[in-house]
């Protein structure tokens, strides 16, 4: 209640020197007006629904100066990397290209949009904040993932597609031991507004470490959803308790693709070694079993559950993550049967295009989604105390988000960025992402000389790891065991 006192201060003065000046002197209005003045502004910030910042803190949160204009993602293009463009352009695609996710093993494919709402889970964001982005995915036609937290009656009220995250908390299908409840994951699985199920290895940003909720965040209604102590942190194992192997991980993807109807079923990492990676590739040549997705997730991606260490420290980075799994699965055989999808700093259209050059699929993203839905960088996401509703569990702050207002603004984004990366296509030439090739990207390689993308880095041939590894890859894979991580 302290964001409310400079209001509650203003109106005492402003009623303390109206009195006076009705009492004592005409003098008084002198400072009478300017603080009735303030007064009715404060009460305007307070019932508007238009800016949350000026609800939650009215008066004050005009005194936020505005930073400088940049996209969503952070940081403008720094001209290290470009696009090529064509000579002889091509007209953009009136309907935005959408990727069918789903192997030969999946009954129930799934179209995926280019651009996605990327993991927050609710209790990291606030409960308005996830219906905003699952009504404004539901208005756009793009899918939300919901983070490992759960699946809230937040993300399946507003009607939109999810991504059902499993983390290894098993939050959602959490057994009374804290391991896996295959019953429960079958039942919420069969849902008609889950599309997808994805099991998490690693995160951006916290790769080696599970997730961490903090305590300030754990109201009794998340306590409820993760089955945890009201008021104290949730952190995640850092490893999942259901499988020890590469071959025990493939089998039990299979399980859950299984148990869920035969809805597609992938993971997601930040990649390490790229020798842990192509161990999980031989385990799929083993067991005849590939997942329908795998969401690669780059080290500069941003997480508030994230000791201050990790980011940007621990894993690859997006572009190394993405053409390390991209050659691996060509290099196995399975790249046609396995979407990728691309997340870290995915804020533009260029943005978009750069990903499916080295390797995407389909993107998703969080930072600038939360943009979206009203987050003024405030950088208090830990605090509980956002004062824009988005990342708090107050109830106070997060009536303050306009979820109706927020969804279009998150429809608007998405819809936008996606026809901005269209346009970036049709003017490479390109009228569907198949198209694009690594020549399309170009990075400067020191004064005067640029290299594209098809001279930077190695390309494999289909089945060239399965064939005999170039000298490159080859002791990766020879080190590479089905049966071990390290």
């Amino acid at each position: 209640m302290r964001r409310f006192l400079p209001l509650l201060l203003v109106a005492l003065v402003a009623a303390g020197t109206t009195l006076a000046a009705a009492t004592l002197s005409v003098r008084w209005w002198l400072a009478a007006g300017p603080a009735l003045a303030l007064t009715c502004l404060g009460g305007r910030d307070l019932l508007q629904r238009r800016r949350t910042v000026l609800r939650n803190h009215p008066l004050v949160g005009r005194l936020r100066r505005p930073g400088e204009q940049a996209p969503p993602g952070g940081a403008r293009p720094d001209g290290q990397e470009f696009l090529v463009p064509s000579l002889w352009p091509v007209e953009a695609a009136e309907e935005a290209p959408v990727v069918r996710v789903g192997g030969p093993d999946c009954a129930q494919p799934y179209d995926m949009a280019l651009l996605n709402v990327s993991a927050m889970s609710f209790g990291a964001l606030s409960s308005h904040a996830v219906l905003a982005l699952n009504r404004g995915a539901a208005l756009g036609r793009f899918a939300q993932d919901t983070g490992e937290g759960g699946l809230s009656e937040y993300h399946l009220r507003g009607g939109g597609d999810l991504i059902w995250e499993i983390g290894t908390g098993y939050f959602g299908c959490r057994s009374i031991d804290g391991g896996f409840d295959v019953r429960e994951f079958a039942d919420k699985a069969a849902l008609p507004e889950v599309k997808c199920v994805s099991l998490k290895l690693s995160q951006g940003a916290a790769p080696g470490g599970g997730g961490v909720l903090p305590g300030v965040k754990v109201s009794a209604e998340i306590a409820r959803e993760r089955k945890a102590p009201v008021g104290e942190p949730v952190v995640s194992p850092p490893c999942h308790r259901v499988f020890s192997t590469p071959r025990e991980l493939v089998l039990f993807l299979a399980r859950l693709r299984e148990s869920a109807g035969g809805k597609p079923v992938g993971f997601k990492l930040c990649v390490g070694a790229r020798r842990e990676f192509l161990a999980v590739c031989r385990a799929m040549v083993a067991e005849g079993v590939a997942p329908d997705f795998v969401v690669v997730d780059g080290s500069e991606g941003g997480t508030g559950a994230a000791p201050t260490g990790f980011a940007g420290r621990l894993g690859m980075p997006l572009t190394e993550g993405l053409i390390t799994v991209h050659n691996a699965l060509v290099g196995v055989g399975l790249r046609g049967r396995v979407r990728i999808g691309a997340s870290g700093r995915v804020a533009t259209g260029f943005d978009i295009v750069r990903r499916l050059v080295q390797g995407a699929d389909y993107t998703n993203a969080a930072r600038a989604m939360m943009l979206a839905v009203g987050c003024v960088r405030a950088g208090r996401c830990h605090t509980g105390a956002c004062p824009a509703g988005v990342a708090t569990q107050d109830p106070l702050r997060t009536r303050s988000l306009n979820v109706a207002a927020q969804a279009e603004q998150v429809r608007r984004y998405q819809r936008e960025t996606v026809r901005e990366a269209v346009s970036v296509m049709a003017a490479l030439g390109v009228r569907e992402p198949r198209g694009l090739t690594p020549a399309h990207l170009v990075r400067r390689a020191g004064p005067g000389t640029v290299r594209s993308y098809a001279e930077l880095y190695e390309w494999l041939a289909p089945g060239e790891l399965l064939a005999g590894p170039p000298q490159s890859w080859a002791a990766d894979w020879k080190a590479a065991d089905p049966d071990s991580f390290r």
